[in-house]
């Protein structure tokens, strides 16, 4: 009933010997003969510059040329003693602090991390094209911007930037862009949050949700660092910049190109540290980023002390060196609030650190700028007035 199907032919085992032969003398000259024609070659050599020279202006080229910018105007006060302190923290992700149900009116926008400042005059905010339309909030109500920097006087011009240096009255970068403070004779507790700068969400939302006595702190690596550390200063903010420390499981952990090295010479030490130095300026501190290995080279780490103690800069370190002297000024914190990534871990912390102040009359907590901890540590800080404590910036449990 059914007819049988026609099989294909295929082609004979003496066709495909035949097809696998290749004569490359004969392509060779094939391929001479096609360039002797007219216009092949001139045509084959100008498309080839084209393509270098598309590549070379897509490398070379300023990727932020073409952004809007928006001009905000922050008055500078003059470099007086008005600046001293006598009044005495993986892909991006989108994200905002109501978003986690805890404050429905908080909220924030992506920022740009491109940025100029002018040695006078308004700031330049570079923002990406679809960003540009969205409004740049201005400092929370009643929050005093601090001081444009840098502050003349306290700096030095290097071939990476300005470096800090101590003023010839005595003026340092540890008082001058430390945010003003006065205790109340109150417990304080104070709060570092870290990591700052490589992601633009999670950093323009520490800024702008948790409190001016709230300490920041920038990675050295951020791309527009000095954009984001003017930033959180017009908001209130004192900013800490990290330091790339030699954890003890380095290289598996690895901290970047410009890592503290321990039992590095002393040149490469000293370059390492100006680099760190000169990103930007308006810190009134460096603090460590790791650091398990480098803490124990007692050279290097006295002259990384000695160079800080010299320029005019405190250091605060996340506990691991307690006890430890040097630098211009120095603290270390009681409490890494969290070390377990969990809203019911960081608000144990943070109850722990308020005990500690209340029968020392100070502590100090650091943190990482994860969306929980910058949660947590908000609702925290709206009910210490209601504990009988005071938030205080880290720069006034400084010891000098």
């Amino acid at each position: 009933m059914f007819a049988k199907p026609k099989l294909p032919s295929f082609p004979s085992a003496s066709t495909f010997k035949a097809a696998a032969k290749f004569d490359p003398r004969a392509a060779l000259d094939k391929t001479v003969e096609l360039f002797k024609k007219p216009y092949v070659a001139p045509l084959t050599a100008l498309g080839a510059f084209a393509l270098c020279l598309v590549a070379f202006l897509t490398l070379a080229g300023d990727p932020d040329a073409a952004s809007p910018s928006v001009r905000i105007k922050l008055d500078r006060e003059k470099a007086t003693s008005a600046h001293v302190n006598t009044y005495n923290s993986e892909p991006e992700q989108a994200f905002t602090l109501d978003a986690m149900g805890m404050f429905p009116e908080a909220g924030a926008d992506a920022f740009a991390n491109g940025y100029a400042t002018p040695a006078d005059g308004p700031a330049v905010i570079t923002l990406p094209g679809d960003l540009a339309e969205k409004a740049i909030k201005a400092p929370k109500p009643g929050v005093t911007p601090l001081p444009q920097t840098p502050i003349a006087g306290l700096f030095q011009q290097s071939p990476g930037g300005p470096m800090p240096i101590i003023a010839s009255n005595g003026m340092t970068v540890s008082s001058a862009y430390a945010r003003p403070f006065k205790s109340d004779g109150r417990p304080m507790v104070s709060l570092i949050v870290g990591g700052l700068g490589l992601n633009p969400t999670t950093t323009r939302e520490a800024i702008e949700s948790l409190p001016p006595q709230v300490t920041l702190s920038f990675v050295p690596y951020t791309p527009g660092l000095q954009g984001w550390i003017d930033l959180a200063r017009a908001n209130g903010h004192e900013v800490i910049v990290e330091v790339p420390m030699q954890p003890t499981n380095y290289p598996d952990n690895d901290t970047g190109p410009q890592t503290l090295m321990a039992n590095s010479r002393m040149e490469d030490l000293m370059a390492r540290m100006n680099w760190v130095m000169s990103r930007a300026s308006g810190y009134f501190a460096l603090s460590n980023y790791q650091g398990g290995a480098f803490f124990k080279d007692k050279a290097g780490l006295g002259t990384f002390m000695q160079n800080l103690e010299a320029r005019g800069v405190a250091f605060i370190d996340d506990g691991q060196l307690r006890g430890t002297g040097g630098a211009w000024g120095r603290a270390s914190a009681d409490r890494v609030v969290d070390s377990q990534i969990n809203a019911t871990a960081i608000s144990a912390q943070l109850m722990g650190l308020e005990q500690q102040a209340k029968s020392r009359g100070a502590a100090l907590g650091t943190g990482f700028a994860y969306p929980v901890t910058l949660a947590v540590a908000l609702k925290w800080t709206q009910e210490l007035d209601g504990r009988g404590l005071q938030l205080a910036p880290a720069s006034a449990l400084l010891k000098h």
